[in-house]
């Protein structure tokens, strides 16, 4: 860095944007970064592990879904809104529970992907896979979360 008059020079390094990466997310990553070189801004940008979670994938109207685990409700899609990226459970139908009119509905699953703890949203989901319903109703953490059906 040298002082150039009323400005300072910084030396500037090329930092390649990881496709997980928005433009919009990577400005304001620098802007939030500490001025300590270029080693900084690759360590804050590098995409995170991909983490596996599992619970009740609740669909219950057109462009709207949720994962219910024992963290809380994990918001993958509202109309009008968010959409994570990737695929949604394709569940067979001894495994998903219709809750109201067309395909819309409960079942089990996993999805593994990028989930933003902060508000509980998840960014993108690399791979999703059903269970039986036997498995959250198993599961003491789950079983007291199970979406409600009103055709019950």
């Amino acid at each position: 860095m040298t002082n150039s008059g009323p400005f300072m020079m910084h030396h500037c390094r090329f930092i390649p944007i990881p496709a997980t990466v928005s433009a919009a997310a990577f400005l304001v990553g620098l802007c939030l970064l500490p001025a300590h070189g270029a080693a900084s801004a690759e360590a804050a940008l590098a995409p995170a592990t991909p983490m596996t979670r599992c619970g009740w994938f609740d669909n219950p109207s057109p462009g709207n879904a949720d994962l219910i685990d024992a963290g809380g409700s994990w918001s993958v899609a509202q109309q009008a809104g968010h959409q994570a990226e990737g695929p949604w459970p394709a569940f067979p139908s001894k495994r998903w529970v219709r809750t109201g009119a067309g395909s819309y509905g409960y079942g089990c699953a996993c999805l593994t992907g990028h989930f933003d703890g902060a508000d509980h949203t998840v960014l993108s989901v690399t791979t999703s896979s059903t269970r039986p319903l036997s498995a959250c109703r198993g599961d003491k953490a789950l079983k007291s979360l199970e979406p409600s059906n009103p055709w019950k």
